[in-house]
C-alpha cells in the first residue's frame, strides 16, 4: 500500500507498507490522531512524523491480528477491534520500520 503525503511545497514523499489481510474498526481515527500527535512533536518534519505514525499503526494492527489468532479467531472473518491499550508502547515509542521516500 502506498501512502502519498505532501511535505513542504514542492516536497512530496510516500511510505510503502504491506497490506494486512484483515478489516479493522477505528483505523482512520487512529491514523489521524497519530499523525496529529507526531506532527505536533515534529512540526517542521512531516516525513518523520508520518514514519512514526505509520510505524505505530502497523505495529498496533499486527498486535491486534496476533491477539485474535492466539485465541483461535480468524481475523479475516469480521471487523477487528484494535488493541489500543495493549499497544501503548508501540504508540508512544514506535520502532520505525517504514521510511518516507521522497519523490517529485
Amino acid at each position: 500500500m502506498n501512502c502519498n503525503l505532501m511535505g513542504q511545497p514542492p516536497e512530496q514523499f510516500r511510505i510503502v507498507i504491506p497490506k494486512i489481510p484483515a478489516y479493522f474498526t477505528g483505523t482512520g481515527d487512529l491514523t489521524t490522531a497519530l499523525l496529529l500527535g507526531w506532527s505536533n512533536k515534529y512540526p517542521d518534519n512531516l516525513d518523520r512524523a508520518s514514519e512514526l505514525a505509520v510505524s505505530s499503526l502497523q505495529a498496533l494492527l499486527y498486535r491486534t491480528v496476533n491477539d485474535y489468532k492466539t485465541v483461535g479467531f480468524d481475523p479475516q472473518s469480521s471487523s477487528l477491534e484494535i488493541r489500543l491499550i495493549q499497544s501503548r508502547d508501540d504508540i508512544c515509542n514506535p520502532q520505525v520500520n517504514y521510511k518516507a521516500e521522497k519523490y517529485n
